[in-house]
């Protein structure tokens, strides 16, 4: 009877031993399947998105069509602005290019460094708005571009969303073995200055606002190079005192002798985004955002309210891609 007993109770052991390995091999499984579940909505959303391209098929002769991984991402930004700007970037569009998309600040931070899977630069530069320490920045941003051995370059702003799959066609349009500067201009004439070896002679040039976002082709990236990396880039924008955006350009059409190519579906703050239809929005590649006191210069979009909201960020993404768990059913 006693024998009985005992195995009785092992037996009970046994079964209590199990169960409590089993949970726990769920939960682990449930942990592992969620995670599994966001990367496979994020690369799931951006394959439809992209879908609509022409056939990557190559031939002998013909080059292999730029993709997502060709492309170096930078995003210009500064510690005042990561809690206030780069969580939205993060939770929206950096989803589609976490290993394409780096940012570049002013300061080392382990949250935003842990949040951007270490894509977090600290350039050394300065946490000012001046033009000295926008050239720096962009400074780096060109050099770590010419590192990377990527084909193509595009600078953004931390205000900027950008449309991934969008983008990645139009740069499908263009070689990257050709030179190309491509981006939008923010004024109306180019852009005239005093040539400053050649006084009181004027220059004048075309250059991509950087709040809009610019893309270069690695072949142009490397005329530049003599001229632009190394630091020389901040030389060049202390000459002509000019800041960063003007700076690319101003090396670009009059040192090089390239020409921008506008890209109209590229969009900074200076423009009124209440003006792009809804019906528009998923053939745009940029978008952005401010504020003048009381003032919102943002998409006219249905969505999330304002106080979640306020930049229309999270509607614009939920628009293009409703099926992410964040968005409205």
């Amino acid at each position: 009877m006693r024998l009985t007993l005992r195995r009785i109770l092992q037996a009970l052991f046994l079964a209590l031993l199990f169960s409590f390995s089993t949970l726990a091999m769920l939960r682990t499984f449930a942990a592992t399947s969620s995670r599994s579940a966001t990367i496979t909505e994020h690369a799931a959303a951006f394959e439809r998105a992209i879908s609509t391209t022409t056939s990557t098929t190559t031939t002998a002769t013909s080059k292999p069509q730029t993709s997502l991984d060709d492309i170096f991402i930078s995003v210009k930004t500064t510690k005042n602005f990561h809690a206030t700007r780069l969580d939205v970037i993060i939770k929206t569009w950096f989803t589609l290019a976490r290993e394409q998309t780096w940012f570049f600040t002013d300061s080392d931070d382990e949250e935003y460094s842990e949040k951007t899977h270490n894509h977090l630069i600290n350039t050394g530069c300065s946490a000012s708005h001046n033009r000295m320490a926008l050239c720096c920045k962009m400074a780096v941003e060109f050099d770590t571009f010419l590192e990377s051995n990527k084909r193509w370059f595009c600078h953004f702003d931390d205000d900027n969303y950008v449309n991934v799959p969008q983008l990645v066609r139009m740069l499908q349009k263009h070689d990257w073995t050709d030179d190309w500067y491509l981006g939008k201009p923010s004024i109306k004439a180019p852009l005239e200055i005093l040539d400053r070896e050649h006084m009181p002679q004027k220059i004048s040039f075309w250059f991509a606002t950087g709040g809009a976002g610019f893309c270069l082709s690695r072949s142009l990236g490397l005329k530049m190079k003599p001229l632009a990396s190394g630091g020389k880039f901040i030389s060049i924008g202390d000459k002509i005192r000019l800041p960063d955006d003007v700076t690319m350009g101003y090396i670009v059409e009059h040192l090089l002798s390239k020409q921008l190519t506008v890209v109209e579906e590229f969009h900074s703050h200076l423009e009124p985004m209440k003006f792009l239809k809804q019906s528009q929005l998923a053939e745009q590649i940029t978008f952005s955002y401010s504020h003048y006191g009381p003032e919102m210069n943002v998409l006219s979009l249905n969505g999330f309210n304002n106080q979640i909201d306020p930049y229309r960020f999270l509607s614009l993404h939920c628009h293009l891609y409703p099926n992410f768990s964040f968005c409205p059913r």
